[in-house]
């Protein structure tokens, strides 16, 4: 049997019910996704983000993986 510490950030933003996620990307913000909604939702300021704004921080990642 393993284990893991877990960081700061990780043990703020635990799953919560109803939504998927945490997810968390490089710029260090971090998103749930509400399905009943269909939005990302932000716990930092308890807003859903715009589309165009959660595509460009997805963006962030294939950037990462392509250096």
């Amino acid at each position: 049997m393993g284990y893991r510490i877990l960081n700061e950030m990780e043990r703020k933003f635990q799953p919560r019910k109803g939504l998927e996620g945490p997810f968390h990307y490089p710029s260090g913000r971090v998103l749930y996704y509400d399905a009943k909604a269909g939005e990302y939702w932000d716990p930092t300021t308890d807003f859903y983000v715009p589309s165009d704004e959660v595509s460009r921080l997805q963006n962030q990642i294939f950037d990462k993986v392509r250096m």
